[in-house]
């Protein structure tokens, strides 16, 4: 098991943007593929956005794709989540997740706690 820890949650106006970290304290996420999720109030939680191990592919919910950008740094031993043009629907609590294997084709098998997003209009 992987523990994840997310981070760059924060409050920011309508239009604004937010980048996102994931980091793992325990384990690696090294060579699997990792997405993100979110949960709003009241609402199931719902894929954001996901890249496979080496990178090189990237998949997007229709609501976010334009506007989020997911990357990952080997060095760091990070994924990031870039999110420009933010709505005030985008406010939830982000999930960062890691996939068992090297493409985001099952569900993830470990979670970070959530890192809260807020959208003000």
């Amino acid at each position: 098991q992987v523990q994840l820890i997310e981070s760059g949650g924060g409050l920011v106006q309508a239009g604004g943007s937010l980048r996102l970290s994931c980091t793992a304290s325990r384990g690696s996420f090294s060579g699997y593929a990792v997405g993100w999720f979110r949960r709003a109030p009241g609402n199931e939680r719902e894929f954001v956005s996901a890249i496979t191990w080496n990178g090189l592919n990237t998949l997007y919910s229709d609501s976010t794709k334009g506007r989020f950008a997911i990357s990952r740094d080997y060095a760091q031993s990070a994924v990031y989540l870039q999110m420009n043009s933010l709505k005030p629907e985008d406010t939830a609590i982000y999930y960062c997740a890691r996939y068992n294997n090297i493409y985001y084709n099952t569900d993830p098998v470990d979670w970070g706690q959530g890192t809260q997003v807020t959208v003000s209009s």
